[in-house]
């Protein structure tokens, strides 16, 4: 791993043996891209990469000089107007009302390991040795602003982690109107650009479209990342899938308004900026003050899209997520929420939790109804207080209750909230994001608590830690349940009302760093109305997330199939909940519903004492097995083998770490009527090694790979005696396992 930089030609070098990004200084100061990809040889210069010719109707830097202009360079921290017409990296708006400004090299600092981003989630390193962080230092000397570019070059993973901070250095106040953590330059449009979208119940599809010369984005204005879009991105070669072919990864670690952008301009250079939404961001940067964007983090593959996800899963769930849970196997669960709803008291919880129990459970979660006058969706948020009529010993009576089956016990907190019907609402009612003299919009009968302020943040804080400082709380799910409208703070200034929405974000990470600081034992699941803020931002804090509230297991093929892109399985809160399912009305099997939320943290939303004999007994069988294979499947290394997005079957597997053991999930949407035999090839065996297939057929890891694993059913063809009868929403997992 090394950093080089090549004094004479004023070239930089990052390099890893797997990765290769090159940058040079060009001939106006600015900083200049020229390459970014699979590693290749250092060398003391590459001008030859830089090309110039004097296009007609052009505005160029020098007089005189018609071939150098900004509008032809590919760049690395572009601004707009000073002959560059693209969509910038980097905007100040001025006393005077100009907004252009010019920035050049001036220094720069490489430095082993990576420095922490105060107050933002970032990826980390926990030696020194594990990565190296060049800082370079670009200055506008007519508004004496500096700005400073990181990127930290991992050693173990084709991956370069980028941010800026942008400090006002001289006397003028300023306003900071774009701030985008990473922008790339590519030199031509010869990509398909993936990303993940959908809605609520239906998140993170995936979505593929070829570049053409213009813009095509996928943002958010919502105050959260959204269940619309995600902030992660891909730019890929036509003809790549899974194995073979270059593409690039792109992704945010931030939860709150973001853009990711490809700007494709009429010479086909293609220009990737990822960060937060310029659109009503406004923060004023004063003499002396700074201002530090989130980080971004961009893998390169040329193996592709599955070498690509394993990378992002590697790295963000070993060095994003935190905490004394990092690197454990997640406990097996039950949530009484689609049990019960608000229909409760502490018997009926603790007989929830005693027949789970008996299962092999071993995680009970209380989720929203228990505090406050909270017996619908129209009181009580705010009030974290237990309801004495539903829990006469407050959370830590049933806390010891469900600590005494030898269960732990988790609670649900929407803190971010307030009904109006709450103590805290009467006695706050300023504390609401709300615009003066407009009504604010309302959300599930909730409105939103101005995290800008901390005073707001203190008192959430202080009934949170009350609650988990005086009961035996192992599990929290802190949940959000509405975007942020009427975004507007009685506690700043009207030339800080475009800081509300970042500001809102800083407050809720300010207090997920408290509460995971001081209660390190506690199991931290993000949730936003499901799948509305999963993003790397959420999982530095809480590694685990609540993927959808849709937990139809068809439905769920796709979203966590589209999740998987960049997040690790581990992330991936899944269950299995009662049919017909509470979202989309439909039935599938209990077997089915357990085979996709294997591959996740497991758990249970529904009441085992409403199920069968029959049902018990499948739920005891598939805990068993989820607590005989967790570890892989959480742990191991996923490949995506059939795509829901792209016909009735999907597959997908987990392999141990030392490639002896394989889990291999099958899924099929519809039944069929006299259908093909069917074989599915595998991913990521080792060649050499011969696997056991469900305990009987044996087969060497490259048969497995190249010839295909069987997977022909009783759809093939007439269904005879002794055979299972095939049906629709069916499903197996193979167990693989070498001699």
């Amino acid at each position: 791993m090394s950093v080089f930089y090549h004094e004479k030609s004023q070239t930089f070098h990052l390099t890893n043996g797997r990765i290769s990004y090159l940058m040079k200084v060009l001939p106006n100061g600015t900083l200049g891209q020229l390459y970014f990809g699979r590693a290749i040889r250092d060398r003391e210069n590459f001008d030859h990469l830089l090309e110039f010719a004097s296009r007609p109707m052009s505005s160029c830097v020098f007089e005189g000089n018609p071939c150098f202009s900004l509008e032809h360079c590919r760049q690395e921290y572009p601004s707009h107007g000073s002959t560059d017409f693209r969509r910038p990296a980097v905007e100040l708006r001025q006393p005077n009302g100009s907004r252009i400004t010019s920035f050049v090299y001036h220094s720069h600092t490489v430095a082993p390991g990576k420095p922490a981003l105060k107050g933002l989630p970032a990826t980390y390193c926990e030696q020194d040795s594990e990565a190296e962080t060049l800082t370079i230092r670009l200055r506008d000397e007519l508004l004496n602003v500096s700005v400073y570019l990181n990127y930290t070059l991992f050693a173990s993973h084709p991956a370069l982690a980028r941010s800026a901070r942008i400090v006002n250095e001289g006397g003028l106040e300023l306003h900071l109107t774009h701030a985008m953590s990473l922008s790339l330059d590519l030199p031509d449009m010869e990509y398909e650009l993936l990303h993940f979208s959908g809605a609520w119940g239906r998140e993170r599809y995936l979505k593929v479209r070829k570049l053409e010369q213009g813009v095509q984005s996928v943002e958010s204005l919502r105050g959260h990342s959204s269940h619309n879009h995600n902030p992660f991105v891909m730019l890929r070669r036509p003809g790549t899938d899974e194995d073979q072919g270059e593409v690039l990864g792109f992704s945010l670690v931030y939860s709150g308004n973001f853009l990711a952008q490809a700007e494709v301009d009429t010479w086909d250079t293609t220009r990737i900026t990822l960060g937060i939404n310029p659109f009503g961001f406004d923060w004023k940067l004063e003499p002396g003050q700074g201002f530090q964007t989130p980080e971004a983090v961009a893998v390169y593959s040329h193996q592709g899209m599955g070498a690509m996800s394993r990378t992002f899963h590697t790295l963000y769930r070993s060095r994003l997520a935190r905490g004394e849970w990092r690197d454990r196997p997640r406990p097996i669960l039950i949530n009484n929420w689609e049990a019960t709803y608000f229909n409760f008291d502490e018997d009926k919880l603790v007989s929830i939790a005693q027949a789970a129990k008996r299962d092999g459970v071993e995680l009970f979660v209380l989720d929203d109804g228990w505090f406050g006058a909270r017996r619908s969706d129209r009181a009580g948020l705010g009030d974290w207080i237990a309801n004495p009529e539903l829990l006469p010993q407050g959370i830590p009576g049933l806390a010891e209750r469900i600590e005494a089956l030898g269960m732990r016990f988790g609670l649900w907190f929407e803190p971010e909230m307030v009904n109006r019907d709450s103590d805290l609402y009467r006695a706050h009612p300023d504390w609401l994001l709300q615009t003066p003299g407009r009504t604010p919009s309302h959300g599930r009968n909730q409105f939103v608590l101005d995290f800008s302020r901390p005073e707001v943040v203190d008192r959430v804080h202080a009934m949170m830690a009350d609650i988990l400082s005086g009961a035996k709380v192992s599990y929290v799910k802190w949940d959000m349940n509405r975007s942020i409208t009427e975004a507007y703070s009685a506690a700043l200034p009207p030339d800080r009302q475009g800081e509300v929405f970042h500001r809102y974000i800083l407050g809720v990470y300010d207090l997920y760093e408290r509460l995971t600081s001081a209660f390190p034992h506690v199991l931290f699941e993000s949730c936003a109305s499901g799948g509305g803020r999963f993003d790397p931002g959420m999982l530095y804090y809480a590694p685990q997330a609540w993927t959808s509230d849709d937990s139809d297991a068809a439905e769920r093929l796709k979203i966590q199939y589209g999740t998987s892109f960049c997040y690790p399985v581990v992330s991936m809160g899944a269950h299995v909940s009662a049919v017909p399912n509470h979202q989309v009305n439909r039935a599938t099997p209990l077997s089915t519903r357990a085979n996709v939320a294997y591959f996740g943290t497991f758990g249970y939303e529904l009441d085992l004492n409403r199920l069968t004999s029959e049902e018990r007994e499948q739920v005891r069988a598939q805990i068993a097995f989820m607590k005989e294979h967790r570890d892989v499947i959480q742990f191991g290394d996923f490949y995506r083998l059939l795509s829901p997005f792209q016909g009735n079957y999907t597959a997908w597997m987990a392999v141990s770490p030392d490639r002896r053991t394989a889990l291999v999930g099958w899924y099929k949407t519809l039944n069929e009527v006299n259908g093909p035999f069917r074989r599915l090839r595998l991913r990521g065996l080792d060649p050499a090694l011969c696997y056991t297939v469900d305990g009987t057929s044996a087969h060497y890891g490259d048969e497995l790979m190249e010839v295909g694993l069987v997977t022909t059913d009783s759809s093939a063809g007439e269904c005879r005696d002794g055979q299972r009868p095939s049906r629709d929403f069916d499903s197996h997992i193979f167990v693989l396992k070498a001699d």
